[in-house]
């Protein structure tokens, strides 16, 4: 069918006629450029787009051809595909069908980011030892995002189911094109300087290498690492990254996902403080269950006769130990009282009042010395003498010595 300025035609009639032309023309190209927005589907194919700098054309291979390649596509890398062109009519899109893809070098601003990388690795900006933890309970986050954006409402959605007495603060700034990164990074700055929350999401949703680019500025990157506030870094999907990444304190895979990360869980935390309570509670009911069965042989009924059970023994002993101790103090006393009553007789025995009484006496001369020897008398000396009973003075007239 030949159509001409004057032939009526439907629009699906002009997408066949150009359907034919191309796969016809295109049946197999081999074309150079950078892969970008690549799309791993659920059904396992691989959707992008690879671009140079004056143009762009969505691509996709099949998981039955992306079996064969022995690398991941992914942003920014430069590939060269063979395939064929095709056109979907529904949408009046061509791409290009791939067959074959192979590396042709590193992307040039894949290449770019990465140089970044380093230098920015090179000052510490990325270090372990700068990240800073998150407050588990804060009393308010800020938001550095687009405040029409996808990501923003999600987390706005969880924050609010999660944590409804959590004070939402929401920093607008651009996350696409040339004024992006700088008012990203005055949003930070802004929320550092007023104290404005006790953590930050700097992100956005998915998107291509290009639309991340101003979270990999290097403006944006050293707002974050010299950030007072912790921030979370959720830029894109799970596959996408950025140089924020590395310089937040946290990094979350998605928006919604950092939301989870800022916020503790209020109804997860009752049902934990009620489970907690439960078991505190059974286990006070427990131990008094315990301390009870073990007062209970300490009954007040029960008390006199468990006291008499244990003090019995005892008063038995202390009353044998009172009988031996009687025993052996009598003992004791009889036998002192016998070595006094033998003493005493021995005293006695040895007493000068014994001799006297038997009609022994004493004698002393003048000077009042005993008189043992006859000798020592003179005749006419005055002599004492002392009988039992009284004394009796003598003037000595005659001295017989010997015995």
């Amino acid at each position: 069918m030949n159509l001409t300025a004057n032939t009526l035609t439907t629009v699906s009639e002009l997408t066949e006629q150009i359907r034919l032309n191309l796969e016809e023309s295109f049946s197999s190209v081999f074309v150079e450029g950078e892969i970008s927005n690549c799309r791993p589907a659920s059904s396992g194919h691989l959707y992008f787009s690879l671009k140079d700098s004056g143009a762009k054309i969505d691509a996709v291979m099949f998981k039955n051809r992306l079996r064969t390649l022995t690398f991941e596509p992914k942003d920014g890398m430069l590939l060269r595909v063979r395939g064929s062109l095709s056109v979907y009519a529904p949408r009046g899109t061509y791409s290009i069908i791939c067959e074959e893809m192979e590396i042709a070098g590193a992307g040039e601003l894949l290449a770019i980011l990465e140089k970044r990388k380093q230098k920015l690795a090179a000052e510490g900006l990325f270090d372990t030892d700068r990240k800073k933890e998150l407050p588990r309970f804060p009393s308010a986050v800020g938001v550095v995002s687009s405040p029409t954006g996808a990501a923003v409402r999600d987390i706005i959605n969880i924050l609010t189911r999660r944590a409804p007495n959590l004070k939402i603060i929401i920093l607008p700034a651009a996350v696409q094109g040339e004024e992006a990164a700088s008012q990203i990074a005055a949003r930070i700055k802004q929320a550092n300087k007023w104290r404005l929350a006790d953590a930050l999401i700097v992100g956005r949703g998915g998107g291509s290498l290009e639309d991340l680019l101003p979270f990999s500025d290097e403006e944006v990157v050293r707002a974050i690492a010299a950030s007072k506030i912790p921030v979370v870094s959720a830029v894109g999907h799970e596959i996408d990254w950025a140089l924020s990444d590395f310089a937040a304190d946290l990094r979350a895979p998605t928006p919604s996902a950092a939301a989870e990360l800022v916020s503790e869980d209020s109804s997860a935390l009752k049902d934990t403080i009620t489970m907690a309570a439960e078991n505190l509670f059974d286990t006070i009911n427990t131990r008094l269950e315990k301390a009870q069965l073990l007062l209970k042989p300490f009954a007040p009924q029960d008390m006199e006769y468990r006291i008499r059970t244990i003090l019995q023994p005892r008063l038995i002993r202390l009353d044998d130990a009172k009988d031996t101790l009687i025993g052996a103090m009598t003992d004791k006393c009889v036998n002192l009282k016998n070595r006094i009553k033998l003493t005493d007789a021995v005293l006695k025995a040895a007493s000068p009042l014994s001799a006297m009484k038997k009609g022994f006496s004493v004698v002393t001369d003048s000077k009042g010395k005993v008189v043992l020897d006859a000798a020592n008398v003179k005749i006419g000396e005055t002599l004492n003498i002392r009988p039992l009973k009284g004394t009796i003075s003598a003037v000595a007239e005659k001295i017989q010595e010997g015995a």
